[in-house]
């Protein structure tokens, strides 16, 4: 008699069948690719801007060029901080709707934090990062929530088909209003010009400081519900017979989301595709379990965005490229190419 495992990486499959078609790297070896990568990463952007700056004078206070390094490192670390919210809550947004093109935008809660901060700025006359993470916040949060509440109408409650079809809805509501308000404003258009096409660039370390605990505990929310989305991967009614409570486990995750995206798209604006391509790329390496894609996810979102923000600084000389465009333009060609050859991970 044959006996068959359950593989921990793709339920309702065999061990040897998922090893045979998902091969995929082991944990220490996708860490090291992935540890590697951030340092190279990260040393790019510190050397490459406006001026070359020699790798050695970064570690010498004497050498005129060192003058550069407190701005790349801080740059360098919003990047990072924020690629790495962006990616985490990307993945958790897959699971949480169980829709691999799922991203931070899809229920409406970039488009909420972005209308909700416009409004501030025009209505209110907020000028400051407090200002635009609290408006960030409450308009990410209203439009998650009406969104919920909008899929829940009707029979069957809040399916992940339904929250996407409300979500989509919402979000293209919200996106008109938004450019409602910036049209009948040039002040606020001038004063977000830069931040709506999403940038890193110029932040200063109050700004930084100011949406850090926040984004903290997001990453603690949604890295802690790794178990909660591998039980709503099965399926709402297979979870139930787990003994989860499914709407306390989607309020957990949920406020883990507007927590990141909100101070996320408070501080740099909306950053397009980053949270979609992400998860795709680590399901790849690391296969389904989310206690692995969660923690996996935050480090590439981190490597991308820097990679991202440093290749925009060079491409067009002397300008720059903002780095929510630049996402963009990279990141689509490797989606494409992924759906060409079906390399698109399986929830």
């Amino acid at each position: 008699m044959t006996v068959t495992e359950t593989s921990p990486d793709l339920p309702g499959r065999t061990a040897t069948a998922g090893r045979a078609r998902n091969p995929h790297w082991g944990t220490s070896t996708s860490a090291a690719v992935g540890i590697a990568a951030l340092v190279v990463a990260a040393l790019a952007s510190l050397c490459i801007g406006n001026r070359w700056v020699d790798p050695l004078a970064l570690l010498d206070g004497s050498d005129p060029d060192n003058v550069f390094m407190d701005a790349r490192l801080l740059r360098t670390g919003v990047a990072a901080l924020l690629g790495a919210a962006f990616g985490l809550a990307g993945a958790a947004m897959q699971g949480l709707t169980r829709n691999p093109l799922a991203d931070t935008g899809l229920l409406g809660v970039n488009a909420g934090a972005a209308f909700a901060m416009v409004a501030g700025i025009t209505y209110v006359g907020t000028a400051s990062i407090g200002g635009y993470i609290w408006f960030g916040f409450i308009g990410a949060g209203v439009a998650a929530v009406g969104v919920h509440l909008i899929a829940s109408l009707g029979r069957g409650g809040a399916t992940p088909a339904k929250l996407i079809i409300a979500g989509a809805a919402v979000t293209a509501a919200l996106t008109s209003w938004t450019t409602a308000i910036l049209l009948m404003s040039r002040e606020t258009i001038d004063a977000t010009r830069r931040w709506q096409i999403g940038s890193v660039a110029g932040k200063q370390t109050d700004a930084l400081l100011t949406a850090l605990p926040f984004i903290l505990v997001g990453f603690a929310l949604v890295l802690s519900s790794a178990r909660v989305l591998n039980a709503l991967a099965l399926g709402d009614d297979l979870a139930r017979g787990l003994g989860r409570n499914t709407a306390r486990d989607r309020a957990m995750v949920g406020l883990g989301l507007v927590l990141l995206v909100g101070a996320s798209v408070a501080l740099a604006g909306p950053i397009a595709f980053l949270g979609l391509l992400v998860p795709h790329l680590v399901r790849m390496q690391v296969g389904g379990d989310y206690a692995r894609i969660l923690p996996f996810s935050a480090l590439w979102g981190a490597i991308l965005m820097i990679t991202a923000d440093t290749v925009g600084r060079f491409v067009l000389p002397p300008s720059e490229i903002q780095v929510g465009v630049m996402t963009a333009v990279l990141g689509a060609p490797v989606f494409l190419v992924m759906i060409r050859r079906g390399r698109l991970g399986s929830l």
